[in-house]
């Protein structure tokens, strides 16, 4: 089955909007976690200090991921140069090889005759 440019970006997207769900969900589970090892704080400082390490935690993250995301984008580009490289050099070996062969064969022919 084949699939156009759309419905690939809205996967995408959707994948996207899941991952990071995941990941505030994860934040929210930590920040939780950390509080509790802070009973004396009060609802309301609780809360704070949990909205605060989510800020900080998801901050980190969304940094991460612009690195990421551009250190993919190097290696694709730096990759692609390398596969355009390699199939200029196999392309013209073959090319080569071709007229090494014709070459040989145009000998043989005249040479037998």
């Amino acid at each position: 089955m084949r699939t156009d440019g759309n419905d690939d970006r809205g996967l995408d997207q959707i994948e996207s909007y899941l991952l990071w769900s995941a990941e505030v969900e994860e934040g929210r589970r930590q920040a939780a976690r950390f509080t509790a090892h802070l009973p004396w704080l009060t609802t309301a400082q609780r809360e704070e200090v949990e909205r605060v390490y989510l800020a900080d935690r998801l901050a980190l993250s969304r940094a991460t991921l612009h690195r990421i995301g551009d250190r993919a984008a190097e290696l694709r580009e730096e990759y692609g140069e390398r596969y355009r490289h390699l199939r200029r050099r196999c392309v013209g070996t073959a090319v080569a090889g071709v007229g090494l062969a014709l070459s040989a064969l145009g000998a043989t022919v005249f040479l037998t005759r």
